[in-house]
């Protein structure tokens, strides 16, 4: 099911559900790292994580400059994006991948229609254009990962 983050109708949502889903990506790296076999692919992917950590500051920043309440954990969604990496850990590091890619499928979605949206301003539009390439570079790593 595509994502709605990114279609909302006022920017406090906007940066709300993008910090939800910020910490639903950092959840499921976090198992991925635990679960993957291979050193190098999971020192990519801690590099991976620091960049969402990053994301999460950034529109914290923007929440509180906002004077909105920043959520500080993902929510339901957490449970698929960290239950496909649990379910691929039976299939080893290529089907981690895989199930990471997914989530990061949802992740440059989000960020894209984001960018797309009329809600976002001039203040909002720089961490969107970060976000996206950060998650489009994410995605195409882990393509080529796979093989």
């Amino acid at each position: 099911m595509p994502t709605t983050v990114g279609t909302e109708s006022t920017a406090a949502d906007l940066v709300k559900n993008l910090l939800t889903l910020e910490h639903d990506a950092i959840a499921a790296y976090d198992s991925t790292i635990e679960r993957l076999e291979s050193a190098e692919y999971r020192q990519q992917i801690e590099t991976f994580r620091r960049d969402h950590e990053a994301h999460v500051q950034d529109l914290g920043r923007i929440a509180d400059s906002m004077g909105i309440e920043k959520p500080m954990e993902g929510d339901m969604k957490q449970w698929l994006t960290t239950g496909k990496v649990a379910l691929a850990d039976l299939a080893g590091d290529n089907a981690i991948l895989k199930a990471m890619k997914t989530n990061e499928d949802d992740t440059v979605a989000a960020y894209q229609q984001a960018l797309e949206n009329e809600i976002t301003g001039a203040e909002l539009r720089p961490l969107m254009e970060k976000g996206l390439a950060d998650e489009r570079r994410h995605r195409a790593w882990m393509e080529s990962a796979q093989g």
